[in-house]
């Protein structure tokens, strides 16, 4: 069975999907790992680095003819997915809920298509949950990015001159993005302070020394892991209780998402005025429609004296890292779904049903049947 490994084409995307040392683990198994030329130079991977392990580096319409399976990061183009053999084997971000037309293709093509996005948040999928492990970097990148603009640091420092206090930090979100923003900012002296409408993740950001503030009323439901929209009315509870922390913050980071939705509007215009001269606002969810109202998909702006930096895909950022971890939930992923006589197909099972979004010129997916089918 042929993997191929596709070079990213989306703009300012330096991952790859698949490492050498992977590659060397997927060839252990019995496959034949095809890498289109130059797929992994932008994560410091070249070509040679793959030779040596025992991949063969091709062109991309020769090994789209040929490949089994296509992993990639991103969604594929509507050429890439035209170009594939009937019958291929997609993995890759397709995040299904918002690209209809493309599913339709997958589909029309016969491709059999896995989302990574799509991964359910159980304990055995951990290994397997890309989302996770992306979004683990793109926590830490957004305190690093934050702290490059800020016009001070972080901690405490005494000094002959005086004493310069900490700085503040507030985060909106305790996911994995938040949390690890959470024990990064503590790393580097920060005082921190986090609002997240599940109250069950309070234990999770004082365990890592950070203040939870709490919201009165009924918080989000959680399905799947994942957090499901909130009403207008708790929303403005939550925007009540934290004006006073935005008021004094020099950082704040937003890591709101709800799936397959526009992210919802955590910071207005309004409350950007209430902020201090020169703080600095890093919104992670700019992709999706941004948290903050007034942010810019990947630009650096200042609002009302407050710099609001929309850098989207932070995870590209540290492609080194992001490109190992990511290529490590593909290779668990397709042990997960494989055996020594091919693809297991198991309908029914958790992980297969939850990322499987077209199979046999099916739109399968349940979020999608009665959708777009």
């Amino acid at each position: 069975m042929k993997i191929l490994v596709l070079k990213e084409s989306k703009s300012n995307e330096k991952r790859v999907a698949i490492t050498p040392l992977v590659a060397a683990q997927f060839i252990k198994q019995g496959y034949t790992c095809l890498v289109e030329r130059n797929a992994g130079y932008d994560s410091n991977f070249d070509d040679e680095s793959y030779k040596n392990e025992g991949c063969i580096i091709i062109d991309k319409t020769d090994g789209l003819q040929q490949a089994d399976f296509v992993i990639r990061v991103n969604a594929p183009s509507a050429a890439e997915v035209s170009a594939m053999k009937s019958g291929t084997i997609l993995i890759s971000y397709i995040y299904h809920l918002f690209n209809p037309e493309l599913v339709k293709q997958l589909a029309a093509q016969q491709i059999s298509a896995f989302s990574m996005d799509a991964m359910p948040r159980i304990s055995r999928a951990q290994s397997m949950d890309a989302l996770s492990s992306q979004n683990n970097l793109a926590g830490y990148k957004a305190v690093i990015l934050g702290a490059d603009v800020m016009g001070k640091i972080f901690p405490l420092m005494m000094t002959a001159a005086g004493t310069i206090k900490p700085s503040k930090v507030l985060i909106f979100g305790a996911g994995v993005a938040g949390l690890q923003a959470v024990a990064t900012a503590k790393r580097l002296g920060a005082v921190v302070e986090v609002t997240d409408v599940r109250p069950e993740t309070k234990e999770q950001v004082e365990s890592l020394g950070g203040k939870f503030i709490e919201v009165k009323g009924e918080g989000v439901k959680v399905e799947g892991g994942y957090a499901k929209e909130v009403s207008d009315d708790y929303l403005q509870k939550q925007k009540e209780a934290v004006n006073k922390s935005l008021a004094q913050a020099d950082l704040v980071i937003t890591t709101a998402l709800v799936a397959g939705k526009k992210a919802p509007v955590l910071i207005t215009e309004d409350q950007v005025k209430l902020m201090k001269l020169g703080s600095v606002i890093v919104d992670m969810a700019v992709e999706q429609g941004g948290n903050c109202e007034l942010s810019e998909l990947d630009k650096t702006v200042v609002k009302h004296g407050i710099t609001i930096v929309g850098q989207s895909n932070l995870p590209s950022t540290l492609a080194q890292n992001a490109s190992e971890l990511y290529a490590k939930n593909i290779y668990n992923l397709l042990m997960h779904l494989s055996s020594k006589d091919g693809m297991k197909w198991e309908f029914e099972e958790e992980i297969t049903k939850g990322t499987l979004i077209t199979h046999q010129g099916k739109i399968i997916h349940p979020s999608l049947i009665s959708a777009i089918a």
